[in-house]
């Protein structure tokens, strides 16, 4: 069933610079017409200093509501009337509803990794974790693991105060929580690897100028059962991922954590569940 652009039609969008290579258009608008409902999603490159121009078109345009991604996440927050708590406590918003003039901020990344991981058959309860990174993905994601139950979480990153904040809302959110934080040194996190079940990659290492880099030097520290993780979708097969399957790991990159945010968001907006199956098959 095509999409039909009429009267009727609900915009959605994604607000982020750059945007011209998310793959939420597709996945969003190819749900749309598999449904036959009556949305359609743009992605508008957005700088910071015009982010509050852009809400205010949004809301004059009653659109039913927007993703955010880099460098919004944290900037939309004063925008908003009301948070969840995941993005409350994480500080971080990568999808509002706009409902009766109100802008109601979420953040489905962290759920949307977990369901990843739970697709390809790892739970992380009871888990040894290894998160690289200290950004906006890593704080929704360290969240939501903790959650989940994870037993131990090992936070590395090379700025201790950033990661401290995350230790400090992990703590508030599961105080009964394991969490240690160090240094993103090859020493810290060989020694963090000897336990661990899961190492994810939340930096921006392996992907655009940085392709050719990774966070791990020595790939000999990846020893199977590891699961090794990257956030990055783009390229699939980071350097990082390259290093684990010559080391006989098994791996997953970030394009299940990409579909399984967008299909909570597509549920908050619309209150329809995502055709998962069917946007997968295409992307």
């Amino acid at each position: 069933m095509p999409i039909h652009i009429t009267g009727n039609t609900q915009l959605t969008a994604l607000l982020g610079h750059p945007v011209e290579h998310s793959k939420s258009p597709f996945m969003h608008n190819t749900a749309f017409k598999r449904l036959g409902l009556p949305y359609a999603y743009l992605a508008f490159d957005i700088e910071p200093h015009q982010l509050k121009d852009a809400v205010e078109a949004l809301k004059t345009f009653n659109a039913a509501g927007f993703n955010l991604t880099m460098p919004l996440k944290q900037s939309i927050i004063p925008f908003l009337d009301e948070l969840s708590p995941e993005a409350s406590l994480t500080g971080a918003v990568n999808t509002v509803k706009i409902q009766e003039g109100k802008l109601i901020g979420y953040n489905t990344d962290g759920r949307g990794y977990i369901m990843s991981l739970e697709e390809r058959g790892f739970r992380a309860k009871d888990k040894t974790i290894v998160l690289a990174g200290s950004g906006g993905a890593a704080r929704s994601v360290a969240l939501s693991l903790m959650l989940e139950g994870c037993q131990h979480l090992i936070l590395l990153n090379r700025s201790l105060s950033s990661t401290h904040e995350i230790a400090e809302m992990l703590h508030l959110a599961a105080p009964l929580s394991k969490v240690d934080v160090d240094t993103l040194s090859q020493d810290h996190l060989a020694a963090a690897l000897e336990k661990a079940d899961l190492l994810i990659n939340a930096t921006p290492l392996g992907m655009g100028d940085l392709t050719d880099q990774s966070i791990v030097e020595d790939a000999t520290m990846l020893k199977p059962p590891l699961l090794v993780s990257d956030l990055i979708y783009h390229p699939a097969k980071t350097k990082l991922l390259k290093q684990a399957k010559k080391r006989k790991c098994d791996t997953v990159n970030g394009l299940g954590m990409l579909l399984w945010q967008a299909a909570l968001a597509f549920k908050i907006w619309t209150g329809n569940d995502m055709p998962t199956d069917h946007v997968k098959k295409h992307l």
